[in-house]
């Protein structure tokens, strides 16, 4: 926060006036309200307004009460709130006798920012569990420090007529809360009751076509059904969840064939913390995360042998170390897993986004009855519509800090303060996990979860979610940036919406490290010791790269180190089968494929034979360096995981053998280190790029598998090898050019086995190790790295055909 301008020296009783705007995030938190009581307590008059540029108060009395006004309106601010600047001048009195709160001005353009949805406070939660309440059991109790804001957001300032509750006339008691400064609900704009305000309906399919509404309270009808082992689409803040009893075997199992979802883990829900506490190991950072008001899927690891009820089926995370776990974040929430005093009903909920597997979550109620049809069998719905799509945010706690996996409701569009200013750009991230980032002066704002662009649909979600995030935040784009692989969706968006504005394309990997110096504030003034490890990423060889170490700062890299090239036989089927992968490993480190190994073994007879003439001749084998990919091969090898369903599956499974590993064990596998002569190039600065060749490791792991050594072992000694592997390249790099920060990025790192590991042994090393907290390591938090390395690249304009 930008400091205050501190109000010129002034007689104590002298009157004065002084006009004070207010940025940040300041609308819809109650802002208004607190400036009206503060005004009042200290016997100040004047008026209170929302702008497109913020919060504009002017206050009027004795110089004393308007000086500690200004001193005091930043600190004691709502909770919600989040002040960026408090910019004061003087002006003319004007004889006011009293404070007022005025009517928004609309003119000019849009610089607030707007609050992220908000879990249900707990006032608001003992009025709904209240019997003498006239909101009790009403889904929608809020009020101005919760409930729905950037999901419900048309436009800014924001007011109720810029919501999609303004088609909720409140009813008069609404009304004189909403007007009445000693209520909480004192210019709430989502406020309403029973009486004025949204309508929850459960319907269910008739034996022919279409859907009933039932005549039953929705709840009571929506657990009943929920019990009897039924999957219901309950519309949320964000879009629609589909749920089911997380203990309900048969249930669960039907809820992941209906929706394709292969293994990948369900996240699940639970009424209190403790209510999982016999399944996972609970920190105070992990239950803080739980119970603050983003209310993200916390995933927390399992417990080996849990004991107690209740207990998720084996369905919900099959293969994962770690169970997915969110707690209550909407009234309607707490209603489905019950009141105290309401009949028993399901403990433990799975809740998934409302789509199948690959596409953008469900918001429109007819859509909704469309496209869930043959995934749900009853629509726990409402009529308070959804303008902004907004996924669950998943985070995890690595070494005591919070580390996002998707950033999204609760976080998002909340902006990120950046180290240097930027021109106003826009970066559209990756294809995978995409999040794209608008960029303004020291603001970046990283959007929710967009997905994966391969979908049609996740597309038009992309183009809708920019002009929405554009229209709120006042960036208008004088520049687009884009990844260089010639065939990402985002970046061919980029390039058809470009019209005259130049579009800057940035390396992958780059992004990732520029991303980490710029969620710690690094000014890219020296460079560090990037370590950008995932699955894919293009390279600018034209190979797949993904096991890179790189001197970087926002100007440019260096090559100085990557894992050796091997073939990616069949591209996207080497990801889908890792066993291609294990078998493609052993033959770049000529490695017989012999028939005790579990690889060849998983591998049709008919497959086996193509894929060793497809690997002779190099037919569509693309080489890769990826660690993403070497991940995979290691867990096939180890006969973990033949076959992913989802990515980084077998990554995923891998990290949970490693973890039953027995501690005592300290084995390493090591990696040959090898430099090029200098006559093969000199890519990485002196002595050339350095090569980490695995076909050590590969060989160790096979004479372990041979010795009877189990796969649990094996993964753990090949963390360890990885965590070696870093170290060993981050010295080598300290000794050639005397950095000594280390930037560790990419999806590999959403590993904390992986992570703790690189981290522990270069603070040892007395590296400084930067770490990502606030954005994604994955393609999520990509585009903010595009966006700093565009910021300080000269662009090119797009030739117009």
């Amino acid at each position: 926060m930008s400091a205050p301008q501190a109000p010129a020296a002034v007689v104590e009783d002298t009157p004065l006036r002084r006009r004070v705007t207010v940025r940040g995030v300041v609308q819809g938190v109650g802002f208004r309200p607190y400036v009206y009581g503060l005004a009042t307590e200290l016997a100040l008059a004047g008026h209170v307004t929302n702008t497109p540029e913020g919060v504009v108060v002017e206050v009027e009395g004795a110089a004393s009460a308007v000086a500690r006004f200004c001193d005091r309106i930043a600190a004691q601010a709502p909770p919600l709130a989040r002040v960026e600047s408090v910019d004061h001048r003087e002006m003319p009195p004007a004889g006011d006798t009293a404070f007022t709160i005025l009517a928004s001005h609309s003119g000019g353009p849009a610089r607030t920012l707007v609050s992220p949805d908000t879990a249900t406070c707990a006032d608001c939660l003992a009025e709904l569990a209240d019997p003498a309440d006239r909101r009790y059991r009403h889904p929608f109790v809020n009020c101005t420090h919760c409930g729905p804001r950037f999901t419900i957001v048309t436009g800014v300032p924001y007011d109720r007529a810029n919501t999609t509750m303004a088609g909720f006339p409140m009813c008069p008691d609404c009304a004189r809360e909403y007007a009445d400064p000693a209520d909480r609900r004192f210019h709430a704009q989502p406020v309403a009751c029973p009486a004025c305000g949204p309508r929850l309906r459960l319907l269910v399919p008739r034996s022919g076509n279409g859907t009933n509404g039932t005549g039953a309270d929705p709840v009571t009808a929506a657990r009943a059904l929920l019990a009897r082992g039924a999957i219901l689409a309950v519309k949320g803040l964000g879009g629609y969840h589909l749920a089911c009893d997380a203990t309900n075997e048969t249930a669960v199992a039907l809820l992941r064939r209906r929706k394709a979802r292969g293994d990948k883990p369900f996240a699940v829900m639970a009424s209190r913390a403790d209510d999982v506490r016999h399944l996972v190991r609970l920190s105070p950072e992990e239950r803080a995360l739980l119970e603050g008001r983003a209310r993200p899927v916390v995933l927390l690891r399992r417990r080996p042998h849990p004991t107690g009820d209740p207990r998720p089926a084996e369905a919900v995370a099959p293969g994962s170390p770690d169970l997915g776990v969110m707690l209550p974040y909407t009234p309607l929430h707490h209603l489905l897993l019950g009141l105290p005093g309401d009949p028993d009903g399901p403990r433990l909920l799975v809740m998934t986004s409302g789509n199948l597997s690959g596409e953008p979550i469900v918001t429109d109620d007819t859509e909704a009855l469309e496209r869930l049809a043959h995934l749900a069998d009853a629509w726990l719905t409402h009529d308070r519509p959804i303008h902004v799509p907004c996924d669950d945010s998943v985070v995890r706690v690595c070494d005591g800090q919070p580390l996002v996996i998707r950033r999204s409701r609760g976080y998002a569009p909340l902006p990120l303060t950046l180290p240097l200013p930027v021109r106003p750009a826009l970066a559209v991230g990756g294809d995978l996990k995409n999040a794209f980032c608008l960029g303004s002066d020291r603001h970046a704002w990283l959007s929710a979860h967009i997905g994966d662009m391969d979908d049609i649909g996740t597309q038009r979600a992309f183009e809708h979610a920019t002009a929405q995030l554009e229209s709120i935040t006042g960036v208008r784009p004088e520049t687009l940036v884009s990844d260089r692989h010639p065939g990402y969706r985002s970046a061919r968006w980029a390039d058809r919406n470009a019209a005259h504005r130049p579009v800057v394309r940035v390396q992958h990997h780059h992004a990732h490290i520029a991303a980490t110096m710029a969620e710690h504030g690094l000014d890219g003034t020296r460079p560090v010791i990037g370590v950008a490890f995932d699955g894919t990423g293009h390279g600018d060889d034209g190979a797949v790269w993904g096991g890179e170490l790189l001197l970087a700062d926002y100007d440019r890299f260096t090559r100085f180190g990557h894992l050796a090239y091997v073939p990616l036989p069949g591209g996207d089927a080497a990801v889908r089968r890792p066993y291609r992968m294990a078998l493609a490993h052993l033959w770049a480190a000529g490695i017989d494929w012999s028939d005790d190994l579990a690889c060849t073994a998983a591998c049709p007879h008919d497959e086996l034979r193509l894929l060793e003439r497809q690997l002779e001749r190099g037919l569509n084998c693309v080489p890769t360096s990826s660690m993403g990919r070497l991940f995979d091969a290691v867990s096939s090898l180890a006969g973990v995981c033949h076959r992913a369903g989802y990515e980084a599956q077998a990554a995923v499974e891998l990290e949970s053998a490693a973890l039953r590993a027995p501690a005592e064990d300290t084995t390493a596998y090591a990696f040959a280190l090898r430099e090029p002569a200098d006559d093969e190039g000199g890519e990485g600065g002196e002595g050339g790029v350095v090569r980490a060749d695995p076909a050590l490791v590969l060989g160790a792991i096979v004479g372990d598998l041979r010795a009877g050594v189990e796969p649990g072992l094996i993964a753990a000694r090949f963390h360890r090898g990885v965590a070696g592997l870093v170290r060993g390249l981050c010295v080598l790099a300290r000794e050639r050019y005397g950095l000594d920060t280390v930037a560790l990025s990419g999806g590999v790192f959403a590993n904390t086995l992986l992570s703790s590991a690189c981290a522990a042994g270069l603070r040892e090393d007395g590296f400084t190790v930067l770490r990502h907290h606030l954005v994604p390591p994955n393609d999520g938090g990509l585009a903010l790295g595009q966006l700093m390395v565009a910021a300080r690249t000269t662009p090119t304009p797009t030739p117009i055909d």
